[in-house]
């Protein structure tokens, strides 16, 4: 499909001729990254330098002042460069997103770590934890914090911390003791007592370093309590969570776009011309195209209505709806990618098998798919 449709102003399409200079550096790492699960700092770095790490920082403080819609139809582009870059740098870009759209810390900290971000620096929140299972089902961190004479101790671990190898800081969530609630605390990379597990050895994004990120006696001020959130499970889905599902789409499309040409230049012996003659193929590739159109669609869709702020608090259900729609799409354009190009697709050299492994993490990403459906079904039944 024409993704010329969604492009809307001259800010995107500058943007996206920035982002199309890393196309070759980024894909040529991209099986090394892999086959050494390896933490793609130079392309980090890249984005970095170019400003792409503060995108969704307001334009008044020093980004480009992106919303949820502009941010993914950039993100969608980069996941299709290399996975692993654009899950780490996403997270990044949607917690700045957020964080400045709520406006919940102190003006005075929010400002300073603006700064901080005007100048590159990446953050991720740090939720998860074995014990708890996914932070979105209500499980109560085993992270601690206690106050101090001089602000806050806190001791605990947490895993799957995508990006930990770059992270400047890390937003946290950790159980208060003695208020008996959870609380979010902004800690520095280099803060005595913070070290890196490097845990993460897994068959997907095999290059997001989402190691576990260890807290031993960490001393904060009192300020770096940042966040004491009105959800109780100190995670909660929000219209830039869209980002992730927007790297899977990319994902999707890299896996369509690689069929789509081996369909067009692959010409056995056997026939008259290329693979793509043949109605099958063609039923393949038209398959791909009607899934990547209704992903797009229904993820721009939320992400518009969610930049709308006349129409944002009306976006509830779809946020979650689009997460799940993208993430199974995904997963079935590239399932047929692999059909169409057939047993090649899983020589090891072949970036195909790399976006079938990658894809399906998506199916971990939260909102999960079980939740999704639940809340819709509760939704219809309220409305009765």
């Amino acid at each position: 499909m024409n993704k010329q449709l969604f492009i809307k102003t001259a800010a995107q399409r500058e943007w996206l001729q920035k982002i199309a200079t890393l196309k070759e550096s980024f894909k040529s790492r991209s099986q090394q990254i892999d086959e050494l699960a390896s933490f793609p700092h130079e392309n980090i770095h890249a984005l970095r330098e170019i400003g792409y790490t503060k995108i969704t920082l307001p334009k008044q403080l020093g980004g480009e002042g992106f919303n949820i819609y502009d941010a993914i139809l950039l993100h969608e582009t980069l996941a299709s460069y290399d996975a692993s870059t654009a899950l780490t740098i996403g997270w990044t870009l949607l917690t700045v997103g957020d964080l400045f759209e709520q406006e919940g810390w102190e003006p005075a900290k929010l400002q300073s770590f603006a700064q901080e971000v005007a100048k590159g620096a990446i953050i991720n929140r740090a939720v998860s934890e074995f014990a708890m299972g996914s932070p979105t089902r209500g499980g109560k961190p085993l992270t601690t914090a206690k106050k101090t004479a001089s602000g806050w101790l806190i001791n605990g671990r947490k895993n799957y911390t995508t990006g930990a190898p770059e992270l400047d800081y890390f937003l946290t969530s950790a159980w208060i003791e003695g208020e008996e609630k959870v609380g979010f605390f902004l800690i520095p990379h280099d803060a005595k007592g913070v070290s890196i597990d490097e845990t993460w050895d897994v068959i997907a994004m095999r290059g997001t370093g989402s190691h576990d990120l260890v807290l031993q006696n960490v001393e904060l001020n009192p300020t770096d309590l940042v966040e004491i959130p009105s959800y109780s499970t100190g995670f909660r889905v929000n219209g830039w969570s869209l980002l992730v599902p927007a790297t899977y789409l990319g994902i999707a499309q890299a896996a369509r776009d690689y069929a789509v040409h081996f369909a067009t230049t692959h010409k056995p012996n056997s026939l008259k011309g290329p693979i793509s003659d043949l109605p099958n193929v063609q039923a393949l590739i038209g398959e791909m195209d009607l899934a990547l159109a209704t992903a797009r669609f229904t993820l721009y869709g939320a992400a518009q209505a969610y930049a709308d702020p006349a129409r944002k608090k009306l976006v509830q259900h779809e946020l979650n709806i689009a997460k799940h729609v993208v993430t199974n799409n995904a997963l079935q354009i590239v399932d047929k990618a692999m059909r169409l190009v057939g047993a090649k697709s899983l020589q090891r050299n072949n970036p195909l098998q790399r976006y079938y492994r990658d894809v399906r993490a998506g199916l971990h990403n939260p909102p999960m798919d079980d939740m999704t459906i639940k809340k819709l079904a509760e939704a219809a039944i309220d409305q009765i």
